[in-house]
């Protein structure tokens, strides 16, 4: 062989050099690819979901009650929030047994509401402005006003009999489920029409639908798309781990239920036998076919099951919301009262830390303090007194904005509402204080305790009237309200706090879009707890590449010290609800701090 010459040499050093380069070019884009394909960025997961209570949002017609029109009229104001999706509590045609969570038509609006054409028009202009809209979709149980129910009762042997659980009374009493909202308590109410039992697991005005029965699934399959096809952006699932049972129904002592569900209703409620092969069928029937987001109401999941509901793998849907962190703080084996002591930040901390690692590697985790099943997010984890409500309110909406995970955001929340706190329960609406105060004193229990107890925990609490000014009723209605509106309007309104560039409104504007501006870190970053076992200060970092923020907040109404082993020589305040914030690790009562560390 001829030796190469210098020229030869350098030719096919040169085709050397360049396939090394191109091959490592190649692997740094699969490398990159794969991280990209890890992330599996969704607009869903960059999103802030803003959740409207629409009866209690602006009226428009006087009757009292808020309607699609006035959400529409409002649109502007949620914009100008920097928020991207808007979830509404049902709209649907109901009797309002459970405000609109017992549905007698799927595919008509509730009168009080509007119209369908008012539908339309609002979602269009929120389509508009760029917000999506998410539905909520409540078909564990219909209305007994629902013509599938009235068929189904009028005789056992109407087509529409098997759309609903039933027990022949010939074959005794049925065996024991409790039900959520009723006086005595069971989940079974006899019918005697049919001389039988139906099942609601929640208010007798509630039966719950049979879901083994494949007509019934189709029925909600095709109700589904219908609203899809309108241009809905995707469904919030009541109580969606409930839909499957076994209709066997065995009998479940206690031994059984501490067994095998820790002693949980609620988890015995969502391990029914075709539970994920249903939600697989909605997805392949149905979610998959559009560009729409799914979260499940995730009742009586658990920190084992939960990613059975969101791995991608598995098709069922994108995202499911736990109960493990509100539940905090209450009393054991009493309805809603809370420990006087009041709640535990170790455990809070590792409530949240827990559930962030359940979706470390996979699925999709969300976080929320308040809704409208939940008392206002000020009183119930901060202070709502004079002196620390707006600081506290920041502080709390600092922790929302900042964890991992799609944020879920109550109305009037941004504006630090509290609890209302009404000391007669002729001034409750809601179904499950006035259920659980007659069953309290049939008991010959306390009353005034329970009372006492209602104005933490209450539901009504987050359901009273935005306050858009100081006006008469708040700017509300023109009418009655529905329920009373907080005295504390003139104070906590719109009008005063977009004028107040310290309020705890504008406080959450900058935090949106400090999410926003900051998405690899702040949305698709790790998260790690710090100083764990600090009783007032919940540290924590999220990281991404060489970013990385340290996130401080003081739970109490004292000055506290965190203990987080890092060095803040460099760091760098990005915000903070106090305005004489400066880089350090004592924090003032309820202070919020976000840094940038380097």
């Amino acid at each position: 062989m001829k030796k190469l010459t210098w020229f030869s040499a350098s030719i096919i050093l040169f085709f050397l050099i360049t396939i090394t380069s191109c091959k490592k070019s190649t692997k740094s884009a699969k490398s990159q690819k794969t991280t990209e394909n890890t992330v599996n960025k969704k607009w869903w997961k960059e999103a802030v979901v803003y959740q409207i209570y629409p009866r209690s949002f602006q009226d428009t017609d006087g009757d009292g009650i808020g309607d699609l029109k006035g959400i529409t009229s409002r649109l502007d104001y949620v914009k100008s929030l920097g928020v991207d999706i808007i979830w509404l509590n049902p709209i649907y045609a109901s009797p309002n047994a459970d405000n609109g969570y017992d549905i007698s038509n799927y595919d008509a609006i509730m009168k009080e509401f509007g119209t369908m054409k008012d539908f339309d028009t609002m979602l269009s202009e929120m389509h508009k402005r760029g917000l999506k809209l998410v539905m909520d979709l409540v078909v564990n149980h219909s209305s007994d006003q629902h013509e599938w129910f009235k068929q189904s009762r009028s005789s056992r042997t109407n087509p529409y009999r098997n759309y609903y659980h039933w027990w022949p009374a010939e074959k005794g009493t049925p065996p024991f489920r409790p039900c959520a909202f009723d006086e005595d308590g069971s989940a079974w109410k006899y019918d005697k029409l049919t001389n039988s039992y139906y099942l609601h697991y929640f208010s007798y005005k509630q039966p719950d639908l049979n879901w083994e029965n494949p007509k019934v699934r189709q029925e909600i399959y095709a109700m589904m798309n219908r609203w899809l096809k309108k241009g809905v952006d995707g469904f919030r699932m009541d109580v969606i781990p409930f839909i499957s049972k076994d209709t066997t129904f065995p009998v479940i002592t206690k031994k059984i239920l501490k067994e095998k569900f820790n002693g949980s209703w609620g988890q015995y409620f969502a391990s029914g036998p075709h539970l994920h092969e249903y939600l697989q069928e909605m997805n392949k029937e149905v979610l998959s076919k559009y560009d729409v987001m799914s979260l499940a109401e995730g009742a009586g999941t658990t920190l084992k099951t939960a990613m059975d509901f969101v791995d991608p793998a598995r098709h069922e849907l994108d995202m499911s919301y736990h109960f493990d962190g509100v539940s905090l703080g209450y009393l054991p084996n009493q309805f809603k009262q809370m420990d006087p002591n009041g709640y535990k930040l170790t455990e809070f901390k590792k409530v949240y830390s827990d559930w962030d690692k359940v979706f470390e590697k996979k699925g999709w985790g969300t976080i929320y303090l308040g809704n409208h099943d939940q008392p206002r997010m000020v009183t119930r984890w901060g202070n709502d007194s004079e002196e620390f409500r707006a600081i506290s309110s920041k502080m709390l909406s600092t922790f929302l904005l900042t964890m991992r995970g799609t944020p879920y955001y109550y109305f009037g929340d941004e504006l630090g509402m509290s609890n209302i706190k009404f000391n007669d329960i002729k001034d409750y609406r809601d179904i499950e204080t006035i259920s659980m105060y007659k069953r309290t004193e049939d008991k010959g229990g306390d009353l005034h305790y329970f009372l006492e107890g209602q104005k933490i925990s209450a539901r009504d609490n987050g359901r009273t009237p935005f306050q858009w000014d100081a006006s008469e009723n708040a700017g509300f209605t023109t009418g009655i309200p529905w329920i009373k509106i907080n005295k504390n309007e003139n104070e906590i309104n719109v009008v005063s706090e977009e004028n107040n560039p310290d309020s705890p409104l504008n406080y959450f504007k900058k935090l949106v879009q400090l999410r926003k501006n900051n998405k690899d870190v702040l949305v698709y970053g790790s998260y790690k707890l710090l100083d764990k076992n600090n009783p007032n200060v919940y540290a924590y970092t999220r990281t991404s590449g060489n970013q990385k923020m340290l996130i401080l907040l003081n739970f109490k109404a004292i000055e506290a010290t965190a203990n987080t082993g890092l060095d803040l020589s460099n760091a760098t305040v990005l915000l903070s609800n106090y305005s004489n914030a400066k880089v350090s690790q004592k924090l003032q009562p309820y202070e919020a701090l976000v840094l940038a560390l380097k």
